[in-house]
């Protein structure tokens, strides 16, 4: 359903409004010159120097989840600058990103600048899973492309916080496939009102076997990837290298599990011996006990781990508006569904690109720009910005936001000031607020040994 400029609501096909409302993706994604293939697109990603570009101060919120662990929620634009139903873009960053990342930037820039200044005015969160960005590990578990629950969790929190908002997806690599999990696991009761994913790795089974049977997927990529998680498990060693679970608070509904504790322990002390492992063995050896909880966790194997965690076949059981970007050279995602069966319904659309690498789409910049997204000494900018802020508009301003049958459920605070839902179906789902802090984005480190841009 949208709104009709001549007031009320109507029935209108998703494939027309992007047509109309997204006209970005209708015009080829030209590459500057000399990065004119994949590889050569996705390297400048990580390897590029984005610090002085795309300015972005955050408030970081860190909630306290009921199973012990922790989330940094970063806000911007900092304070209550904007009014209390501006919409929000919760965004959900790649495999060991966070919000400092420069693809982040790249949107949230021009989109939470103010109206005045040429901007959508839109309030954005970015959700930094456990460990990453500076987030304090808290508990023996960490995050998976099949975990899904931190995510639900933000959207409860954020729902408490801001019960006039309308919450709109923004979904990058890693972060892309939970997000769409997420969507198709809540269908029509989705706090997420539509969801726009880049990059998004879909089915893991295929394009990790891709990734690591070319020379260069396997010893640039996989092994960055893999190298990434390792130096993260590094970083957090004082948390993950003991077995004592969290001890709960008297109100919660968490039951600490001493047994995976001690599974992830020896998971955690096995992987950080692995000496520049591709990815599907970090995965073999941490990933699948680690990253989630029983009852699914721990998975048999790495490949059980993509099998369950992969997202392009549970596409169709989505049931809010979704756009995904992918790229045809893109190196580290090979595959991504294009067919009708495979997408399976009318509330997803797949545009792909001839060109722009993993999370690159660096373009020559000519003219005005928006807000944020020329990268002024190289002339380049990210084409990627302007269809997705196309997107979010469209997603904010025009489609109608609710589900009058199905409607999410109402959240409340307990007497133990935890933030949960009314009836939840998961008794252990909770979380409350325990610090802050104001942070700038391009000054926020990434952790010792860390490659960005993945």
């Amino acid at each position: 359903m949208v709104k009709k400029p001549e007031g009320g609501t109507g029935p209108e096909s998703l494939s027309k409004l992007v047509e109309e409302h997204c006209p970005s993706l209708r015009s080829a994604f030209n590459p500057v010159w000399w990065l004119n293939n994949g590889h050569l697109q996705t390297l400048y990603s990580i390897f590029g120097d984005f610090t002085n570009i795309d300015k972005v101060m955050y408030e970081r919120t860190y909630l306290r989840l009921m199973d012990g662990g922790t989330l940094g929620l970063d806000f911007t634009p900092p304070g209550d600058t904007f009014p209390d139903d501006a919409p929000i873009i919760v965004v959900c960053h790649g495999l060991t990103g966070g919000s400092y990342e420069a693809y982040v930037r790249a949107v949230l820039a021009p989109a939470c600048a103010p109206i005045s200044e040429g901007g959508l005015g839109y309030r954005a969160v970015v959700v930094n899973f456990r460990g990453c960005a500076g987030v304090p590990v808290t508990t023996k578990q960490l995050y998976s492309a099949g975990w899904t629950e931190d995510l639900r969790m933000a959207t409860i929190y954020l729902a408490h916080k801001y019960p006039r908002a309308p919450q709109i997806g923004l979904g990058f690599s890693l972060g892309a496939n939970v997000m769409v999990r997420y969507q198709a696991e809540e269908g029509e009761r989705s706090r997420l009102e539509s969801v726009c994913v880049l990059g998004n790795p879909w089915d893991l089974v295929k394009n990790n076997w891709a990734l690591e049977h070319t020379f260069i997927g396997k010893e640039i990529y996989s092994k960055g990837m893999a190298n990434n998680l390792v130096n993260l498990l590094k970083v957090h060693s004082k948390s993950l290298e003991t077995v004592d679970p969290p001890t709960p608070s008297p109100t919660s509904k968490y039951e600490p599990d001493a047994s995976q504790a001690s599974m992830v322990c020896a998971a955690y002390h096995a992987a950080i011996s692995l000496r520049n492992p591709p990815l599907s063995l970090f995965d073999h050896t941490f990933t699948r006990v680690g990253g989630g909880a029983p009852p699914i966790w721990p998975l048999p194997s790495s490949d059980a781990y993509y099998k369950h965690s992969s997202s392009h076949h549970v596409v169709p059981q989505v049931r809010k508006p979704l756009l995904a970007i992918n790229s045809t050279d893109d190196p580290v995602v090979v595959h991504a569904p294009t067919s009708a069966e495979e997408i399976g319904s009318g509330y997803t659309i797949v545009a792909l690109t001839h060109g722009g690498g993993h999370l690159g789409w660096f373009e020559p910049s000519s003219g005005r720009v928006l807000i944020g997204t020329d990268l002024s000494k190289l002339h380049i900018k990210r084409w990627m910005t302007k269809p997705t802020l196309e997107w979010l508009r469209l997603a904010a301003e025009i489609l109608v936001h609710g589900n009058i049958d199905n409607p999410p459920r109402d959240v409340f605070m307990d007497e133990g000031g935890w933030i949960r839902e009314v009836d939840g179906v998961r008794e252990g789902l909770g979380c409350r607020k325990v610090d802050s802090a104001l942070i700038d984005g391009t000054e926020l480190k990434k952790d010792p040994g860390m490659l960005q841009g993945l």
